[in-house]
């Protein structure tokens, strides 16, 4: 279900993206009886995923289902949304107060490319994931390839998983695994040599370490089997642990003046992010950026979370504007009676 923006409307907030940030802030304006449209281009991060986890009221709900319960939760309070592609944005010079600061421009789910003009902007674009050049890997993503403990670790408890490490991290992920699973291999691959108390961790808990690069994972059955080496040989394992890099979505960010800025962990860039203050508001006035975009890190329930506080940052930001406008009003309305 959308509801069809025409080429003259203006509404107090444009929300780009219709994951969890985006439809969570977007709900909340509405609520507070602000005007609101959503430009979804449904291309969710984490749609291969079976399930969405540590998502309290909701745990292990198919990312589509959830989806679909957000917007129609956002929809009943009055959002708009409308299934497309953000294509470009403009910042309009010598907005004056209560007008709109920005036009977005609409691709798809709407009779014609039209354009849309905002008072405010919440980015909630997430992000995407960047494999590690191996082959088998994007085939499996989502399955039996995975990268966070916290969202898919209890539901490969006790199998047979392989880290293979690709940066600094790749001990500290194997810490984790490690307490899902006692058949647990690290494969050094790409990843840095390991210091004497690394290994001495790894030993402790009896984590094997393989080295060697790591040339392929390998499937029986429509599963994941194996991890094969460089030299020939293969390791068998059900499940496999790879960091991605987690590259935020840059719709619009140019147009906006904005850029997206190295993340890093570790001594590391493990991803690209929009800065913003603890409620997302950005460097360029009116812009905000909720969810993975500018936390790349964040599981659903804290993407949604960001959201709401994007949300409600947008609503007093607007209250001030309109606030000041109307005591200008009124004061060149009692000047005018004098």
């Amino acid at each position: 279900m959308q509801t069809t923006a025409d080429r003259s409307q203006q509404v107090d907030v444009v929300v780009v993206g219709g994951g969890a940030a985006g439809l969570s802030g977007a709900k909340l304006m509405a609520r507070m009886r602000r005007t609101v449209l959503v430009i979804d281009s449904g291309a969710p991060r984490n749609a291969p995923a079976e399930g969405v986890h540590n998502y309290l009221y909701a745990e292990g709900a198919p990312p589509a289902e959830l989806a679909a319960r957000g917007r129609a939760e956002a929809l009943s309070y009055g959002v708009q949304v409308v299934d497309g592609t953000a294509t470009s944005a403009t910042v309009l010079p010598d907005a004056a107060g209560g007008q709109a600061r920005f036009t977005v421009t609409v691709d798809g789910g709407l009779p014609s490319e039209r354009t849309v003009a905002a008072r405010r902007v919440l980015l909630a674009t997430g992000l995407v994931d960047v494999l590690p050049d191996i082959p088998g890997l994007a085939e499996r993503w989502g399955q039996d390839v995975l990268h966070c403990p916290f969202c898919h670790g209890w539901e490969v408890r006790d199998q047979p998983v392989g880290i293979i490490s690709t940066g600094p991290m790749a001990v500290h992920s194997a810490l984790l695994f490690r307490q899902l699973t006692a058949d647990l291999v690290l494969f050094q691959h790409t990843g840095p040599e390991l210091s004497t108390e690394q290994r001495d961790q790894l030993s402790a808990w009896g984590v094997d370490v393989v080295t060697g690069e790591v040339a392929a994972v390998e499937t029986t059955g429509g599963s994941l089997s194996g991890v094969r080496l460089s030299d020939g040989r293969v390791v068998p394992r059900q499940v496999v642990a790879v960091a991605t890099v987690m590259q935020g979505r840059e719709d619009l960010l140019a147009d906006l003046g904005l850029s997206t800025a190295d993340l890093e962990v570790g001594g590391a860039v493990i991803g690209r992010h929009v800065s913003g203050d603890a409620s997302g508001a950005t460097a360029v006035p009116g812009v905000w950026a909720a969810g993975n975009v500018a936390a790349p890190a964040a599981q659903v329930i804290a993407a949604a979370a960001a959201g709401a506080a994007a949300g409600a940052a947008i609503h007093m930001d607007l209250i001030a504007e309109d606030t000041s406008v109307v005591v200008a009003a009124r004061a060149g309305s009692d000047l005018a009676g004098a």
